[in-house]
C-alpha cells in the first residue's frame, strides 16, 4: 500500500476545490502561451482530475511505473492541458515545463505521448485517436487480474467519444470478462467539437446503455468535490463487474463566457479573454508557473 494512498494530498473538499482552480488557471496560462490547443473539455474536467490525483490514486510521481500503482487512461487525449497541468502539480515534473505545451520536440504535445516513447512520466499510453482508449484500459484490467494485481485501472472518456462503435465492443469485452477492477468515467458535458451532442448522435438513456452492457453505473455531478470523492470510493465497493461513471460537467467549467459552450471544444482564449478567465478564475495560494500573461 502506498504512502500516499493512506495519507492523501489532500481530504478535505475545500483543499480539493482550491487546486482544481488552480489547475483551471494553469490550463489558461498555458493555451494563452501557446496560442493553440482545447479550452472547454480541460477546464470541465478539472475538479475529477484534482480528486483522483491528489487523494484518490494510487501512486508514486518518483516512481512513476511502480508495479503497484493505479492506471489512468485518458481516452480523450486532447484534454490533454488538464493532464498535463496535474501531473505537474503532483510532482511529476517541474511546473516550469507548463511553458512547452506544443512546443516543437517539448514532451508537451497536443496528444500525450508516453514516458517510455516521449520521457512524460505518468502516461502510459499516446491517445488521441477517439475510441481506442477502453480498449486499451480493458486490456490492461484483464492483465493485471491474471497477474493476480489489486491495481484499478481508470479511462477516461468522452461523451462525443461514445459515438465510436470501438467503444461499445471493449465494453461487452470488459463485461464478458467481469472486470471489477476497471473504472469508465464519461465526461458529460453534452459538447463535442461541432454541436451539441444529442443533435450530433443521439446518446440518451445513457445511464440505462452502460447498464445494458453490463457495467454498475453512477452519475455524480462532475463539480461537487463531496459528490465526486464518494463515487469515487464506491466504485471500488463494486465486485463481480465494471463500473461506469457518468460525471456531468460543464464544458469551459469556472470562465462564464466559456461555459456549456460546444465552440470552446478546440480554440484558446486571446490575449483579453484570457485576462478576463484568469479574473474570473481567482489567483491561489499555490502560484502560478509564470506571471500574469503579458506577452513576456
Amino acid at each position: 500500500m502506498f504512502p500516499n494512498l493512506k495519507n492523501p494530498v489532500f481530504t478535505d473538499a475545500d483543499d480539493l476545490n482550491e487546486i482544481a482552480r488552480q489547475l483551471r488557471r494553469d490550463v489558461i496560462n498555458m493555451l494563452l502561451l501557446s496560442k493553440s490547443g482545447h479550452s472547454g473539455g480541460p477546464l470541465g474536467l478539472a475538479d475529477i482530475f484534482a480528486a483522483l490525483y491528489f487523494n484518490k490514486l494510487s501512486l508514486l510521481p518518483e516512481d512513476p511505473l511502480n508495479n503497484e500503482r493505479d492506471f489512468v487512461f485518458l481516452s480523450i487525449g486532447h484534454v490533454a492541458p488538464i493532464w498535463y497541468a496535474t501531473l505537474s502539480r503532483r510532482g511529476f515534473f517541474p511546473t516550469e515545463e507548463l511553458k512547452t505545451l506544443r512546443k516543437v520536440n517539448g514532451r508537451l504535445q497536443g496528444h500525450p505521448a508516453p514516458l517510455k516513447t516521449h520521457g512524460l512520466p505518468g502516461v502510459e499510453i499516446a491517445s488521441g485517436a477517439l475510441g481506442q482508449g477502453l480498449s486499451i484500459a480493458v486490456g490492461a484490467a484483464l492483465g493485471l487480474r491474471l497477474s493476480g494485481k489489486p491495481n484499478h485501472v481508470y479511462c477516461i472518456c468522452g461523451d462525443g467519444e461514445l459515438g465510436e462503435g470501438q467503444i461499445w465492443e471493449a465494453a461487452m469485452t470488459a463485461d464478458h470478462h467481469k472486470t471489477d477492477n476497471l473504472t469508465v468515467i464519461i465526461d458529460r458535458n453534452h459538447c463535442q467539437i461541432d454541436n451539441r451532442t444529442e443533435k450530433v448522435l443521439k446518446l440518451e438513456p445513457l445511464a440505462d446503455k452502460w447498464s445494458a452492457f453490463g457495467f454498475e453505473v453512477f452519475e455524480m455531478d462532475g463539480h461537487n468535490m463531496k459528490e465526486i470523492l464518494e463515487t469515487l470510493d464506491k466504485v471500488k465497493k463494486v465486485k463481480g463487474k465494471p463500473t461506469a461513471i457518468i460525471a456531468h460537467t460543464k464544458m469551459g467549467r469556472g470562465v462564464s463566457f466559456m461555459e456549456d459552450d460546444y465552440k470552446w471544444h478546440g480554440v484558446p482564449p486571446n490575449d483579453e479573454q484570457g485576462k478576463i478567465a484568469l479574473s474570473e478564475l481567482a489567483p491561489t495560494k499555490y502560484g502560478d508557473f509564470v506571471d500574469y500573461y503579458g506577452g513576456k
